[in-house]
């Protein structure tokens, strides 16, 4: 399984940026799915993350302003990221937590994209 990051870039502060993940492989659901980012010198934060349902939840300081969503035909996720400020620059990861379902029982495992920047201006 490999999750492929994409859209992240430069924008000035009040700008829009989407950014999607894909799952690819087979054999595997996936339960959660989830961004997370990690700003220069700061430790990787939980954005916003989805569940099987569509259930969300959102860190404070994006509630209002970003919104995840997910479609499962396709195994992607996506986070709809507006009003952008400077403090939302960092390097933004995806992740999903793959289920393989296999004759000796179910195996989980934590699965994480290759990091996409956005950069916003003042």
């Amino acid at each position: 399984v490999q999750l492929q990051a994409s859209g992240g870039g430069l924008v000035q502060a009040g700008g829009s940026l989407r950014l999607s993940c894909a799952a690819s492989g087979s054999g595997f659901s996936i339960n959660h799915m989830g961004w997370y980012r990690q700003a220069l010198g700061k430790e990787r934060e939980l954005v916003a993350a989805i569940t099987s349902t569509s259930s969300t939840n959102y860190a404070d300081s994006v509630k209002g302003r970003f919104t995840i969503s997910r479609d499962n035909a396709k195994n992607t996720v996506h986070l709809q990221m507006n009003s952008l400020n400077p403090d939302d620059t960092a390097v933004y990861y995806c992740n999903a937590e793959i289920v393989f379902h296999q004759q000796i029982g179910t195996i989980i495992n934590q699965y994480w994209g290759q990091g996409t920047q956005v950069t916003v201006s003042s």
